[in-house]
């Protein structure tokens, strides 16, 4: 638990000196990468995020996601839904109008039983369609005692 304080602690701190900020949100499908991939199909995302503008190519702030990955049921053996709610410092880097690269750390806080969470990561690749509206390419995993749930996803970004 205090990690987790440590972590929001972190993504406020760095949001207080900033001037202006950006509401977003957002959702994706992801397909399972690695230890999940046999026992889950998909996986389904939607995030918010505050992001302040440290400069005119820089931003950071807070972010919450809900992570739902989708147990699959094979030779009569159902593998359950695995749920997170990751709570994470975002920064977002405009490479060019067009382009964002970012990345959100952070702690997933596992839902169901027997889920105990772990360390949060999302590097991210976005394209700006307009000015409200991207799409993202991005990777995301949570990692606890060697586990690693992950998924390569795509979603849309909408700012609010």
């Amino acid at each position: 638990m205090k990690k987790l304080f440590l972590i929001i602690a972190f993504a406020f701190g760095l949001s207080i000196n900033a001037q202006e900020g950006q509401f977003n949100l957002g959702a994706n499908f992801g397909l399972p990468v690695g230890d999940f991939s046999n026992t889950h199909s998909f996986a389904l995302s939607v995030e918010a995020n505050y992001l302040f503008d440290i400069s005119d190519d820089f931003s950071v702030g807070p972010s919450a996601s809900f992570i739902n990955y989708f147990g699959k049921e094979e030779n009569n053996v159902g593998f359950g839904n695995i749920q997170f709610l990751p709570l994470a410092a975002a920064g977002r880097f405009a490479v060019s109008d067009e382009f964002t690269l970012g990345a959100d750390l952070g702690y997933g806080i596992g839902i169901n039983t027997g889920n105990n969470g772990g360390f949060y990561y999302r590097p991210m690749l976005a394209y700006n369609i307009s000015d409200d509206i991207s799409l993202q390419a991005s990777y995301s995993g949570i990692s606890n005692n060697g586990q690693n749930i992950s998924n390569i996803g795509l979603g849309v970004m909408f700012k609010l």
